[in-house]
C-alpha cells in the first residue's frame, strides 16, 4: 500500500525491555524507607486515644515544643549561614586562590571524610578536645592560663552545638559549591576585563550573581542537614537543650514525656519544613545550572 502524501509515518509500537528491572531496587528502597514511614507518621499523627483527631497538631503550640522548634531553626540557620560563608571562602581559596594543587586534593579529600563524620563519634571527638578535661582545654590552661569554662563556654550549650555542627557543615559546603566555582568560564572574566572591570567589579557584577543561586541553594541544604541531626546533639547535651529531634525522641520512646501521637505530629512538621527546603533548593539549582550551561 502506497502511503498518502503528507501523512505522518506510523510510530512503531513501544516495547519495554528488561532495563526497567534495574529500577526495581530503587523503587522498593524508596517505598520501604520513604513512603511507608511517612504514611505511618501521618496515620499516627492523626490519632488521639486510638481515635481520629487533629488534637496532636493543636498541641504543637504547648509545652516545650515551640521553643524546641525555634532552637532547632536557630541552630540550623546559624550553622548554614556560617558554614556556607566559610565553606565558600575555603573553596575559593583552593580553586581560584593560586594555592598549590596538592592542597586542593588534600582539602577535598579531608572534606569528603569530615562531611560524613557526625553522630556519636563526632560528639566524643569534641568532648575529648574541648570538654572540661579535653586536650585543648587543658593545653590553654597550662600554657596561657585561659580557662574556656570560666568565660561562659559550654560544649553542651547552643554555641557549643553550633561549633560542632560547623565541623561537617563547612566541608559539605566546599564539596557542593566547588563544581559551581569550577564552572565559572574564563571568557566571562576576560570579557569583563576587556570592558575595564576590576577583579572586584567582576565578582560583584558577574561571578557572585551567577553563583548566588548555588550558594543559597547549598545553604538551604546545610539548613536541612543540621535541622535533622539528632545523635550528635543528644550525645553532647544529654537531651538538656530543647531541639525538635530530641523532643520527638522523648515523646516516642521516653518514660516521662510519652505521647507518640504528639511526637509523630512534630515529626510531620519537620517533614514539611524539610520538604519546603528541598523544593527551594531544587528551584535554585535549576537556575544555577541554566547559567553554567550557557
Amino acid at each position: 500500500m502506497i502511503q498518502e502524501r503528507g501523512a505522518l509515518p506510523a510510530r512503531p509500537a513501544r516495547r519495554f525491555g528488561t532495563s526497567w528491572v534495574g529500577l526495581l531496587p530503587f523503587f522498593l528502597f524508596s517505598f520501604a524507607f520513604i513512603v511507608m514511614p511517612t504514611a505511618y507518621l501521618v496515620a499516627g499523627s492523626l490519632q488521639k486515644n486510638d481515635k481520629p483527631s487533629l488534637q496532636n497538631y493543636a498541641d504543637l503550640g504547648t509545652g516545650i515544643i515551640p521553643l524546641a522548634l525555634l532552637t532547632s531553626i536557630e541552630v540550623s540557620l546559624v550553622t548554614a549561614i556560617a558554614g556556607g560563608i566559610l565553606g565558600f571562602l575555603l573553596a575559593y581559596a583552593i580553586i581560584l586562590g593560586g594555592l598549590p594543587r596538592f592542597l586542593r586534593t588534600g582539602v577535598t579529600t579531608f572534606s569528603g571524610v569530615a562531611s560524613n563524620f557526625a553522630g556519636v563519634p563526632l560528639a566524643l571527638a569534641f568532648t575529648f578536645t574541648l570538654g572540661h578535661l579535653g586536650v585543648l582545654t587543658l593545653l590553654l590552661q597550662d600554657t596561657v592560663g585561659y580557662d574556656l569554662y570560666d568565660n561562659d563556654f559550654s560544649l553542651s550549650g547552643k554555641f557549643g552545638l553550633e561549633l560542632v555542627y560547623l565541623y561537617f557543615q563547612i566541608p559539605l559546603m566546599l564539596l557542593i559549591i566547588a563544581p559551581a566555582i569550577d564552572g565559572l568560564k574564563k571568557e566571562w572574566r576576560e570579557a569583563a576585563e576587556n570592558m575595564g572591570a576590576t577583579p572586584r567589579d567582576y565578582w560583584r557584577r558577574v561571578a557572585l550573581p551567577i553563583l548566588t543561586p548555588s550558594i543559597l541553594g547549598t545553604m538551604i541544604l546545610l539548613f536541612g542537614n543540621a535541622f535533622g541531626a539528632q545523635a550528635t546533639a543528644y550525645q553532647l547535651t544529654g537531651g538538656a537543650l530543647p531541639l525538635a529531634t530530641l523532643v520527638i525522641s522523648a515523646q516516642i520512646s521516653g518514660d516521662v514525656l510519652h505521647n507518640p501521637g504528639l511526637g509523630y505530629a512534630l515529626a510531620m512538621t519537620m517533614v514539611g519544613i524539610m520538604a519546603v527546603s528541598i523544593g527551594i533548593y531544587t528551584l535554585l539549582q535549576r537556575r544555577a545550572e541554566r547559567w553554567l550551561r550557557s
